[in-house]
């Protein structure tokens, strides 16, 4: 992991598209600000979990119902 400091008004660039810019840093608190191309997925992290929990959540339930379907199709 790359580790930088950087304080308020300054940016990190991330390829040539993607730049994070660092807004207020206040008490234990960062604002950050991030341009980045309209396709390029931007999540918090705990959100990005709760997703790829959620999918495969879902995943498992269809593998029954697939499953099933299987069967009757077999016959």
């Amino acid at each position: 992991m790359l580790v930088l400091t950087r304080r308020s008004d300054e940016a990190i660039r991330l390829g040539d598209d993607i730049i994070i810019k660092i807004i207020e840093i206040k008490g234990g608190q960062v604002r950050i600000g991030i341009e980045a191309p309209k396709g390029v997925r931007i999540y918090r992290e705990e959100l990005y979990q709760r997703i790829l929990n959620e999918n495969l959540r879902s995943a498992m339930a269809d593998d029954g119902i697939f499953g099933k379907l299987k069967e009757v199709f077999r016959k």
